[in-house]
């Protein structure tokens, strides 16, 4: 014979309701890391989302002719420097002109991102100083003695 009761079923974790139970709250995905971080196939995604965002929305609206006093590297994606300064100026662009950036979010992004890094991408002495309109030239980085200044010195065990 079976007998029933008024209580509730007891869940897969013990006795009780699921009302019982506090809510699973969805953790948000974690920020995204800046480029520098990234290897490998993660840096080459990554990349990949940059180029499209520089290639698709930075240059068509933001770029400007090409000069001697403001050049622009056709390889962008080749100088570290550009690179970096670009990853972080889409980071902003996607935290200040999304849903979450306020009414002023995209007049901080123009002041505080976009006027600075532009500035200094295509100032003459940046990142593509010995570029030319249609030639890539590498930047050479400044010498750096062999010698750690701050490790054990040559010859000690």
């Amino acid at each position: 014979m079976t007998t029933q009761t008024s209580e509730a079923p007891a869940t897969a974790e013990g006795t009780g309701t699921e009302s019982d139970r506090p809510a699973v709250q969805p953790q948000p995905p974690a920020p995204p890391q800046f480029i520098l971080y990234l290897q490998g196939a993660e840096y080459g995604q990554t990349l990949r989302r940059l180029t499209l965002w520089v290639h698709n929305v930075l240059l068509p609206v933001y770029g400007r002719e090409v000069t001697s006093n403001s050049p622009w590297c056709g390889r962008w994606w080749e100088h570290h420097e550009a690179v970096a300064q670009l990853h972080g100026l889409w980071l902003a662009w996607g935290e200040l002109t999304g849903p979450d950036g306020g009414m002023t979010g995209p007049a901080s992004w123009h002041r505080d991102y976009l006027g600075p890094v532009m500035a200094s991408l295509r100032d003459p002495q940046g990142p593509f100083a010995g570029c030319k309109s249609g030639g890539h030239r590498g930047k050479q980085a400044p010498p750096v003695d062999a010698m750690d200044p701050f490790g054990p010195p040559p010859g000690a065990a």
